[in-house]
């Protein structure tokens, strides 16, 4: 019923939203009233007397998770799951041709079985889709066709399977109404826009805040792949997916540490060192890798960001003699060579890595493809182990 209510509801609220919203205005700040959708989403089990209790649906079991720790799955009788995602909220996935329970706990938000046209704006989940191929299901976008480095969503912007419907934090309403979109997976940069996710939730349209960029486990931001593959009805081919990935590492993880240290970092524009902390996923990474990270022991700058910022003199006392460097090339883009390297500092030609030739750079491509975090491990084992690793998934060397 829901859905029906929604789908008349659209030309009138796409009005409204032309003349309110669209000018950019907060929802605080609009004097013409809008329809209350976010109420409407009980009407299922308010207008249905039939609607089963939740209190005597029976819990089944619980999913196991190996790594991940910033959500949990509850799987009950009737093929109901609920969701909770830590500092998030709870969701409760209720399959097709079910209905709503009633009474359920306050605060729950109701994801209802097909979800069939999803606004994705949290880039990070746009792998594990592909990867439960379910990218037939993520019809809006809140990155352009220029903005993907994954070339399945790239090809569904450019020939029209999936439309970009503006950024977290200014989203294109009237195109996410008209795509009768039924759910909106947001980072939690949504939280410095908090009047985005209320209009949304206004608008009927439930949104779900994930949290694998908070897994401190690159493992763990790969298991976000389960959680996916639940909204979508395929939690046997989440598991399969998952478990082979970790079947691939375990040869590398078994292993003993190489006693080889490797610096990954990048200089910004105003010529400060950007690291990870010891406590970081790629941190995590290397040490899988049989690696072992540095600089370690930084403990300034206490917060809960997993990079921090080093005067280059700081940086070469704590890394000058690392065995590897890896530059970060996310944020200003991929070097060539050696020499783009040192044009960014002198300094760098007297650490050990330049001196003997084991200086390589990222693809732009690793902090979108989720899944594959694995094949950056390998492609780092690679490297400590091997003299001249050829055909690396994620990385280059400088020469």
């Amino acid at each position: 019923m829901m859905r029906r209510i929604k789908k008349l509801m659209v030309a009138a609220a796409a009005g409204i939203l032309t003349a309110a919203v669209c000018t950019g205005c907060r929802a605080a700040d609009r004097t013409v009233a809008e329809p209350d959708f976010a109420n409407s989403r009980s009407l299922d089990s308010a207008a249905d007397p039939a609607a089963e209790s939740w209190s005597g649906i029976k819990k089944t079991g619980s999913m196991e998770l190996l790594y991940a720790d910033q959500f949990s799955v509850d799987f009950y009788d009737g093929g109901y799951a609920m969701i909770t995602i830590r500092d998030s909220g709870r969701y409760l996935v209720v399959p097709e041709g079910k209905t709503e329970p009633s009474g359920l706990p306050g605060g729950v938000v109701v994801l209802k079985q097909p979800l069939e046209h999803i606004y994705l704006a949290a880039t990070s989940a746009m792998d594990l889709f592909c990867s439960l191929d379910g990218m037939d299901r993520i019809t809006l976008s809140g990155t352009d066709a220029s903005g993907w480095y994954i070339e399945e969503a790239r090809s569904a912007l450019e020939d029209g399977r999936m439309l970009y419907a503006g950024k977290y934090n200014a989203p294109d309403y009237e195109r996410i109404l008209s795509g009768s979109c039924d759910l909106a997976i947001e980072s939690t940069m949504i939280y410095h826009s908090p009047e985005v996710k209320e209009q949304l939730e206004k608008l009927g349209i439930p949104v779900l805040v994930e949290r694998s960029s908070y897994e401190s486990h690159p493992l763990g931001r790969m298991e976000w792949l389960k959680l996916y593959a639940v909204l979508l009805g395929r939690e046997e081919q989440g598991e399969r997916c998952f478990a082979g990935q970790v079947k691939g590492l375990e040869p590398v993880m078994n292993q003993e540490n190489t006693r080889k240290t490797v610096s990954f970092f990048y200089i910004t524009s105003n010529g400060y060192v950007n690291v990870r902390k010891p406590g970081d996923y790629v941190a995590k990474m290397i040490d899988l890798a049989g690696g072992t990270y540095v600089p370690q022991g930084l403990t300034e700058h206490e917060n809960a960001l997993s990079t921090m910022n080093m005067q280059m003199e700081s940086f070469y006392a704590a890394a000058r003699n690392a065995d590897y460097m890896i530059y970060n090339s996310t944020i200003d883009g991929e070097l060539g060579n050696l020499s783009q390297l040192l044009d960014k500092s002198s300094l760098l030609a007297d650490f050990k890595a330049v001196k003997e030739g084991n200086v390589w750079c990222t693809e732009k491509s690793l902090f979108q493809e989720t899944m594959g975090l694995g094949d950056m491990i390998l492609d780092i084992h690679r490297i400590l182990t091997e003299e001249e690793p050829e055909g690396l998934r994620y990385m280059h060397r400088l020469r």
